[in-house]
């Protein structure tokens, strides 16, 4: 169970990562569309596990889109940083994964067609 305080860090970590990858998509994310579904913090606020979902113009494979975010750990944290700095004490370490909710829904809904 998280704390009032991990949830609210939380929101707004999701909020400024979902604006970093918006303005940036273009120029480091080859123009695909990234949606921060969820972000978790540890109790320290040192860590926060992003959970993301994407649509790519280009074919992309998933495990290459999630390689490619994780190359870019650090330059994100840096602009995340420069936007939340004065406001947490200490940046978190991130770690993004990807958010396969709703492949498993389509899988749902397809399982209960037949």
């Amino acid at each position: 169970m998280s704390s009032i305080r991990q949830e609210k860090v939380a929101k707004l970590i999701q909020q400024e990562l979902a604006l970093i990858f918006q303005q940036n998509a273009k120029v480091h994310f080859g123009g695909a569309f990234i949606t921060v579904t969820v972000v978790r913090m540890s109790p320290d606020l040192g860590a926060a596990r992003a959970y993301l979902s994407y649509f790519a113009n280009s074919g992309s494979d998933k495990k290459e889109f999630i390689e490619m975010i994780r190359s870019k750990t650090s330059k994100i944290r840096g602009l995340l940083g420069n936007v939340v700095g004065k406001q947490l004490r200490i940046v978190p370490e991130l770690y993004f994964y990807l958010d396969d909710s709703l492949d498993y829904a389509e899988e749902i809904d397809n399982l209960l067609k037949e």
